[in-house]
Protein backbone atom coordinates (compact mmCIF):
# COMPACT_ATOMS: atom_id res chain seq x y z
CA UNK A 1 0.00 0.00 0.00
CA UNK A 2 1.33 3.19 -0.56
CA UNK A 3 1.29 6.66 2.12
CA UNK A 4 -2.66 8.03 0.39
CA UNK A 5 -3.86 4.19 0.99
CA UNK A 6 -2.51 3.69 4.70
CA UNK A 7 -4.02 6.95 5.72
CA UNK A 8 -7.67 5.78 3.96
CA UNK A 9 -7.67 2.59 5.40
CA UNK A 10 -5.99 3.69 8.77
CA UNK A 11 -9.19 2.54 10.98
CA UNK A 12 -9.28 -0.39 9.95
CA UNK A 13 -5.76 -1.22 9.97
CA UNK A 14 -5.75 -0.38 13.49
CA UNK A 15 -8.24 -3.50 14.01
CA UNK A 16 -6.40 -6.67 15.27
CA UNK A 17 -8.13 -8.45 12.73
CA UNK A 18 -7.42 -6.32 9.74
CA UNK A 19 -3.76 -4.92 10.16
CA UNK A 20 -2.07 -4.22 6.94
CA UNK A 21 -2.14 -7.77 6.08
CA UNK A 22 -5.65 -8.06 6.30
CA UNK A 23 -6.50 -4.58 4.30
CA UNK A 24 -3.67 -5.64 1.82
CA UNK A 25 -6.19 -8.97 1.31
CA UNK A 26 -9.23 -6.81 0.58
CA UNK A 27 -7.01 -4.76 -1.93
CA UNK A 28 -6.31 -7.83 -3.88
CA UNK A 29 -10.36 -9.04 -3.59
CA UNK A 30 -12.99 -9.25 -6.12
CA UNK A 31 -16.93 -9.28 -5.29
CA UNK A 32 -19.43 -9.75 -7.49
CA UNK A 33 -22.63 -7.90 -6.82
CA UNK A 34 -25.82 -8.89 -8.31
CA UNK A 35 -28.37 -6.07 -8.03
CA UNK A 36 -27.19 -2.20 -7.69
CA UNK A 37 -30.84 -1.17 -6.17
CA UNK A 38 -31.96 -1.01 -2.89
CA UNK A 39 -29.58 -3.86 -0.96
CA UNK A 40 -26.85 -3.17 -3.64
CA UNK A 41 -26.28 0.23 -3.05
CA UNK A 42 -25.41 0.44 0.92
CA UNK A 43 -23.27 -3.01 -0.19
CA UNK A 44 -21.70 -1.43 -3.01
CA UNK A 45 -20.95 1.31 -0.63
CA UNK A 46 -19.12 -0.35 2.32
CA UNK A 47 -17.10 -2.70 -0.25
CA UNK A 48 -15.42 0.46 -2.22
CA UNK A 49 -15.21 2.45 0.72
CA UNK A 50 -13.74 -0.35 2.45
CA UNK A 51 -11.08 -0.82 -0.22
CA UNK A 52 -12.40 -4.05 -1.95
CA UNK A 53 -10.17 -3.69 -5.17
CA UNK A 54 -12.12 -4.84 -8.05
CA UNK A 55 -16.27 -4.92 -7.86
CA UNK A 56 -18.57 -6.40 -10.56
CA UNK A 57 -21.98 -4.91 -10.41
CA UNK A 58 -24.28 -6.32 -12.65
CA UNK A 59 -28.01 -4.82 -13.40
CA UNK A 60 -30.06 -4.34 -16.24
CA UNK A 61 -32.57 -1.92 -14.69
CA UNK A 62 -32.66 2.07 -15.17
CA UNK A 63 -32.67 4.86 -12.12
CA UNK A 64 -36.51 5.73 -11.75
CA UNK A 65 -37.98 8.33 -9.47
CA UNK A 66 -39.40 5.67 -7.04
CA UNK A 67 -35.86 4.23 -6.62
CA UNK A 68 -34.60 7.37 -4.79
CA UNK A 69 -36.83 6.60 -1.49
CA UNK A 70 -33.80 4.04 -0.82
CA UNK A 71 -31.36 3.51 -3.36
CA UNK A 72 -28.58 5.75 -2.16
CA UNK A 73 -26.23 4.98 -4.82
CA UNK A 74 -28.61 7.25 -6.89
CA UNK A 75 -29.12 10.80 -7.49
CA UNK A 76 -31.76 12.69 -9.07
CA UNK A 77 -29.64 13.78 -11.71
CA UNK A 78 -29.10 9.88 -12.46
CA UNK A 79 -32.71 9.37 -13.55
CA UNK A 80 -32.83 7.17 -17.24
CA UNK A 81 -29.29 6.13 -16.60
CA UNK A 82 -28.14 2.44 -16.42
CA UNK A 83 -28.29 1.65 -12.69
CA UNK A 84 -24.81 0.52 -12.81
CA UNK A 85 -23.13 3.35 -15.08
CA UNK A 86 -24.80 6.03 -12.24
CA UNK A 87 -23.42 3.26 -9.78
CA UNK A 88 -20.23 3.57 -11.62
CA UNK A 89 -19.70 7.21 -11.11
CA UNK A 90 -20.96 7.48 -6.99
CA UNK A 91 -17.95 4.90 -6.28
CA UNK A 92 -15.71 6.14 -8.40
CA UNK A 93 -16.15 9.58 -6.21
CA UNK A 94 -15.92 7.79 -2.98
CA UNK A 95 -12.96 5.35 -3.53
CA UNK A 96 -10.83 6.25 -7.57
CA UNK A 97 -8.91 3.59 -6.66
CA UNK A 98 -11.14 0.95 -6.69
CA UNK A 99 -12.05 -1.00 -10.03
CA UNK A 100 -15.64 -1.61 -11.12
CA UNK A 101 -17.10 -3.61 -13.51
CA UNK A 102 -20.06 -2.23 -14.40
CA UNK A 103 -22.62 -4.54 -15.93
CA UNK A 104 -25.58 -3.74 -17.54
CA UNK A 105 -27.44 -6.79 -18.27
CA UNK A 106 -29.77 -9.70 -17.49
CA UNK A 107 -26.96 -12.30 -16.22
CA UNK A 108 -28.01 -15.79 -16.93
CA UNK A 109 -26.21 -19.14 -17.62
CA UNK A 110 -22.66 -19.64 -18.44
CA UNK A 111 -22.26 -15.99 -18.35
CA UNK A 112 -23.55 -16.09 -14.52
CA UNK A 113 -21.01 -19.18 -14.16
CA UNK A 114 -18.05 -17.07 -15.33
CA UNK A 115 -18.55 -14.45 -13.77
CA UNK A 116 -19.20 -16.17 -10.25
CA UNK A 117 -15.60 -18.18 -10.78
CA UNK A 118 -14.02 -14.99 -11.45
CA UNK A 119 -15.22 -13.51 -7.92
CA UNK A 120 -13.73 -13.88 -4.18
CA UNK A 121 -17.14 -13.61 -2.83
CA UNK A 122 -20.84 -13.10 -4.02
CA UNK A 123 -23.65 -11.20 -2.92
CA UNK A 124 -27.06 -11.81 -4.02
CA UNK A 125 -28.99 -8.21 -3.36
CA UNK A 126 -31.34 -9.10 -6.19
CA UNK A 127 -35.17 -8.69 -6.50
CA UNK A 128 -36.29 -11.79 -8.08
CA UNK A 129 -36.78 -15.78 -7.20
CA UNK A 130 -35.15 -17.02 -10.30
CA UNK A 131 -32.20 -14.72 -9.92
CA UNK A 132 -31.69 -16.02 -6.22
CA UNK A 133 -32.11 -19.65 -7.47
CA UNK A 134 -29.35 -19.70 -10.80
CA UNK A 135 -26.64 -17.67 -8.15
CA UNK A 136 -27.42 -20.50 -5.79
CA UNK A 137 -26.79 -23.12 -8.15
CA UNK A 138 -23.60 -21.37 -9.79
CA UNK A 139 -22.33 -20.96 -6.26
CA UNK A 140 -22.82 -23.94 -5.27
CA UNK A 141 -21.08 -25.63 -8.23
CA UNK A 142 -18.16 -23.47 -7.99
CA UNK A 143 -18.04 -23.40 -4.34
CA UNK A 144 -17.68 -19.55 -3.87
CA UNK A 145 -19.78 -17.89 -0.71
CA UNK A 146 -22.70 -16.09 -0.98
CA UNK A 147 -24.08 -13.49 1.19
CA UNK A 148 -27.63 -13.28 0.71
CA UNK A 149 -30.11 -10.90 1.58
CA UNK A 150 -33.90 -9.52 1.43
CA UNK A 151 -36.22 -6.98 2.37
CA UNK A 152 -40.07 -6.07 1.73
CA UNK A 153 -42.37 -4.08 3.59
CA UNK A 154 -40.65 -4.02 7.35
CA UNK A 155 -39.15 -7.64 7.20
CA UNK A 156 -35.44 -8.39 6.21
CA UNK A 157 -33.33 -11.25 5.95
CA UNK A 158 -29.88 -12.49 5.73
CA UNK A 159 -27.48 -15.48 5.71
CA UNK A 160 -24.65 -17.22 4.49
CA UNK A 161 -24.12 -19.76 2.14
CA UNK A 162 -20.20 -20.38 2.60
CA UNK A 163 -19.69 -23.22 0.69
CA UNK A 164 -16.23 -23.82 1.00
CA UNK A 165 -17.67 -25.09 4.36
CA UNK A 166 -18.52 -29.19 4.36
CA UNK A 167 -21.94 -28.41 6.13
CA UNK A 168 -23.23 -24.99 4.85
CA UNK A 169 -26.94 -25.02 3.21
CA UNK A 170 -27.90 -23.47 0.46
CA UNK A 171 -30.48 -21.20 -0.64
CA UNK A 172 -32.77 -24.31 -2.00
CA UNK A 173 -32.13 -25.79 1.26
CA UNK A 174 -34.02 -22.61 3.18
CA UNK A 175 -36.28 -22.06 -0.18
CA UNK A 176 -37.02 -25.17 -2.37
CA UNK A 177 -37.46 -23.52 -5.77
CA UNK A 178 -40.98 -25.84 -5.93
CA UNK A 179 -42.31 -24.37 -3.50
CA UNK A 180 -45.05 -22.15 -3.35
CA UNK A 181 -43.07 -18.80 -2.64
CA UNK A 182 -44.87 -15.76 -3.49
CA UNK A 183 -42.65 -13.14 -5.26
CA UNK A 184 -42.84 -9.92 -3.25
CA UNK A 185 -41.59 -6.82 -5.36
CA UNK A 186 -40.67 -3.27 -3.69
CA UNK A 187 -43.20 -2.02 -6.47
CA UNK A 188 -46.44 -3.93 -5.11
CA UNK A 189 -45.80 -4.32 -1.56
CA UNK A 190 -43.55 -1.16 -0.32
CA UNK A 191 -40.23 -1.02 1.76
CA UNK A 192 -39.28 0.47 4.67
CA UNK A 193 -36.45 2.64 3.35
CA UNK A 194 -33.43 2.27 6.41
CA UNK A 195 -34.13 -1.36 6.29
CA UNK A 196 -32.46 -2.24 2.69
CA UNK A 197 -30.08 0.28 4.15
CA UNK A 198 -29.46 -2.04 7.16
CA UNK A 199 -29.77 -5.19 5.30
CA UNK A 200 -27.51 -4.50 2.66
CA UNK A 201 -24.67 -3.25 5.15
CA UNK A 202 -24.69 -6.18 7.26
CA UNK A 203 -23.98 -7.94 3.69
CA UNK A 204 -20.93 -6.27 2.97
CA UNK A 205 -19.81 -7.02 6.57
CA UNK A 206 -20.86 -10.24 6.09
CA UNK A 207 -18.32 -10.33 3.01
CA UNK A 208 -15.47 -8.24 4.57
CA UNK A 209 -15.48 -11.03 7.17
CA UNK A 210 -15.25 -13.99 4.36
CA UNK A 211 -12.36 -12.02 2.29
CA UNK A 212 -10.35 -11.81 5.75
CA UNK A 213 -11.38 -15.10 6.96
CA UNK A 214 -12.27 -12.97 10.49
CA UNK A 215 -14.92 -13.57 12.72
CA UNK A 216 -18.04 -15.50 13.01
CA UNK A 217 -20.35 -15.20 9.78
CA UNK A 218 -24.07 -15.93 9.67
CA UNK A 219 -23.45 -19.40 7.76
CA UNK A 220 -25.99 -21.89 9.18
CA UNK A 221 -28.16 -19.45 10.69
CA UNK A 222 -30.80 -16.96 8.99
CA UNK A 223 -30.70 -13.61 10.79
CA UNK A 224 -34.45 -12.10 10.55
CA UNK A 225 -35.03 -8.24 11.42
CA UNK A 226 -38.32 -6.71 11.92
CA UNK A 227 -37.98 -3.12 11.45
CA UNK A 228 -41.14 -1.95 12.91
CA UNK A 229 -41.15 -3.15 16.40
CA UNK A 230 -37.03 -3.06 15.82
CA UNK A 231 -37.08 -7.12 16.50
CA UNK A 232 -33.77 -9.24 15.45
CA UNK A 233 -33.46 -12.78 15.90
CA UNK A 234 -31.65 -15.41 14.34
CA UNK A 235 -32.45 -19.14 13.86
CA UNK A 236 -30.34 -22.21 13.04
CA UNK A 237 -30.24 -23.56 9.23
CA UNK A 238 -29.25 -27.23 8.31
CA UNK A 239 -28.29 -28.20 4.96
CA UNK A 240 -31.55 -30.42 3.49
CA UNK A 241 -29.91 -34.18 3.23
CA UNK A 242 -32.24 -34.69 0.47
CA UNK A 243 -31.43 -30.72 -1.66
CA UNK A 244 -30.96 -31.69 -5.16
CA UNK A 245 -28.50 -28.33 -5.53
CA UNK A 246 -26.25 -29.30 -2.85
CA UNK A 247 -27.11 -32.49 -1.62
CA UNK A 248 -26.25 -33.73 1.70
CA UNK A 249 -25.53 -37.09 0.68
CA UNK A 250 -22.74 -36.21 -1.09
CA UNK A 251 -20.74 -33.47 1.37
CA UNK A 252 -18.16 -31.09 -0.07
CA UNK A 253 -15.20 -33.01 1.10
CA UNK A 254 -12.05 -31.04 2.58
CA UNK A 255 -13.25 -27.79 1.81
CA UNK A 256 -13.98 -27.13 5.44
CA UNK A 257 -12.18 -24.19 7.59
Amino acid sequence: MNDQQLLRYSRHILLPEFGVEGQEKLLNAHALIIGAGGLGSPAALFLASSGVGTLTLCDNDTVDLTNLQRQILHRTASIGRNKVDSARNTLAEINPDVHINNLHERIESARLHALVEQADVVLDCSDNFATRYALNRACVQLRKPLVSGAATRFAGQLTVFDFRQEHSPCYHCLYPEESESEETRCAVMGVFAPLVGVIGSLQAGEALKLLLEAGTTLCGRLLIMDALHMDVRTIKLKRDAQCPICNASQPLAGLGR
